[in-house]
């Protein structure tokens, strides 16, 4: 590592254009995931790594750098918050209404509660009394955050589905409009203790409280029936995911413009559009969707890049402790506690609050706004402190996440049918038992395997089952134009000579890619040795097949919710 250090120092890498360094970013960091998921664990952790290597560790991204990537974290984080919106459908609320109520307030105060007394008792080691109190309250306040956008990464990339999944992505999606309201009152109740502010002050902090969390749920309503009227008039796919990433970044704009939050502006934005017009906006998220796999990566890795520790003194990792023990155990006791009186689903009451641990962007933008409020040592401390718990919650967080789905049988319950077409082999839905003809049938017979089967497309095969051309429904009409010696025909006299062919074990994909590619309607499918035939697949029934297992899956997830329930 050192090596490598001293080699970047004599290519100056604090002078890397930042086009370099994104594409650098990119790279190694889809790398790190790859090799981290090779390993079982989430590809976050991977992101998140390189980042710290990148950073901290060899200095090619700077606190500068950071600095300068400002704006592309605020676009991250309004497709993060757009997409998180997308799924909190009305149907949600309606079903899980009460029970995402009482687990947000229960977990929420729990974590808040247990985490202000425990670090407040760490940092009287360090500081009198008022101090002491003041700052633990604040840490008690920004531990109730949860990152939407790693934990919301990991259920996307296991692909779940499942009442686990649901009331966690509602509950990650509201926990941060908690945690600023148990700020707000946090700041004041902290400046009392510290004799900062008055009753004037107190009240300023609520009228600034309100102008931020109704003005961003305002600016989203109203950024959402925009969109929604623009893409009821274009159906050019193109054209809607330009208009939607437009009003993406027009949202986030207006928000820091009018000092609004980005996520929470951008979750309004999502929540309006896909309940006001759920059918024509499904293009808008899934283009979206697709769009952003590359600023995940880049997004992540600057939060790797952020995090460094090498300051962290003795008594830190003391307080420490206790914020990251007061937050684990307040979020899983009171996500267990919430779900129990709200009688939630067996899942959701066992790994809920395993779920809730990761902790990012917003924790971080609470602890900037409250450390300005200190001096000195207690500055420091606290920006130490929210650092390593952000550090540690990011790394153990999408592990648990992880853990908590799998136990509740969640994971890849949410298939698409690109993920089951890369998935599958031709085997997997070729018909193995096609209505063949032998290429010695004559003609009037095969007239009658043609009334008596559904068929489209009929192998052709010798007395060795080996395949020796195609017939089709379309081709046998030529022979009627010579009926006087109709009679005589046999199936080796109509067949048509096979264009293609494939094995069973070749990729679905590729199978798919050569049947478009060559403008073929079937494939047939052989023994790689002999040519003997074994199956054959046509595009539409494997279009069927693929859908079909898709509801099935889907169907069996929302079977388990209701068993659950």
């Amino acid at each position: 590592m050192i090596a490598i250090h001293n080699i970047l120092i004599e290519i100056d890498i604090h002078h890397l254009n930042s086009l370099l360094i994104i594409g650098i970013a990119i790279f190694l960091g889809t790398i790190g995931a790859r090799l981290f998921q090779h390993l079982h664990i989430p590809q976050i952790i991977g992101y998140i790594t390189i980042g710290i290597i990148l950073g901290p560790a060899l200095g090619i991204i700077s606190p500068k750098t950071v600095e300068i990537f400002e704006p592309f974290n605020l676009f991250a984080l309004g497709i993060i918050g757009f997409l998180i919106g997308g799924e909190l459908k009305k149907s949600i609320f309606i079903q899980y209404g009460k029970q995402v109520f009482y687990i947000l307030l229960f977990e929420g105060l729990t974590a808040f509660v247990l985490s202000t007394i425990l670090c407040t008792l760490a940092l009287l080691l360090i500081f009198e009394w008022q101090t002491a109190v003041a700052a633990g309250i604040i840490f008690g306040a920004i531990c109730a955050a949860t990152d939407p956008a790693s934990t919301v990464a990991v259920l996307w990339e296991y692909k779940t589905r499942g009442p686990l999944t649901t009331l966690l992505t509602t509950i990650v999606a509201l926990d941060d409009a908690l945690a600023m309201i148990l700020y707000i009152i946090s700041v004041s109740v902290a400046s009392v203790f510290t004799g900062s502010t008055g009753e004037e002050g107190l009240a300023m902090m609520v009228v600034s409280a309100g102008h931020e969390i109704f003005g961003s749920i305002i600016l989203g309503l109203l950024v959402g029936l925009l969109l929604k009227w623009i893409i009821e008039q274009i159906k050019d796919n193109e054209k809607i995911l330009v208009f939607t990433i437009s009003a993406i970044i027009l949202c986030i704009g207006l928000a820091t413009t009018f000092k609004f939050d980005v996520i929470l502006a951008s979750m309004a934005f999502g929540v309006t559009l896909i309940n006001i017009s759920p059918r024509r906006s499904v293009t808008s998220f899934e283009l979206i969707h697709k769009f952003s796999a590359p600023i995940y990566v880049l997004f992540f890795v600057i939060i790797g890049a952020r995090l460094n520790l090498t300051a962290v003194g003795k008594y830190v990792w003391v307080v420490t402790l206790a914020y990251i023990t007061g937050c684990a155990v307040g979020k899983a006791l009171g996500a267990y506690w919430g779900a129990s009186y709200s009688k939630a689903a067996t899942t959701v009451r066992k790994y809920l609050g395993f779920c809730l641990y990761q902790q990012g962007t917003i924790a971080i933008a609470l602890l900037i706004m409250a450390s300005s409020r200190f001096e000195g040592p207690v500055r420091e401390m606290m920006l130490s402190v929210i650092i390593a718990g952000v550090f540690v919650f990011q790394l153990i967080g999408p592990v648990f996440v992880k853990i908590g789905l799998k136990k509740a049988k969640e994971v890849g319950m949410n298939v698409t049918e690109e993920d089951l077409i890369a998935k599958y082999t031709v085997k997997d839905v070729m018909d193995s038992n096609p209505a063949t003809i032998k290429e010695d049938t004559p003609l009037d017979e095969i007239l009658n395997i043609f009334s008596t089967t559904n068929a489209v497309y009929y192998p052709v095969i010798d007395n060795q089952s080996k395949l020796t051309g195609v017939i089709s429904i379309n081709s046998i009409r030529e022979t009627f134009a010579y009926q006087n010696v109709a009679s005589w025909l046999l199936a080796c006299d109509v067949a048509q000579p096979v264009l293609d062919k494939t094995t069973w074990n070749t990729p679905l994909s590729e199978a798919l890619d050569r049947m478009r590619k060559y403008d073929l309607e079937y494939l047939p499918i052989v023994s790689g040795d002999d040519d003997k035939l074994l199956g054959i697949i046509d595009e539409r029934t494997v279009n069927r097949k693929i859908s079909a297992e898709v509801i099935r899956k889907h169907e069996e997830a929302d079977e388990m919710a209701a068993m659950n329930a």
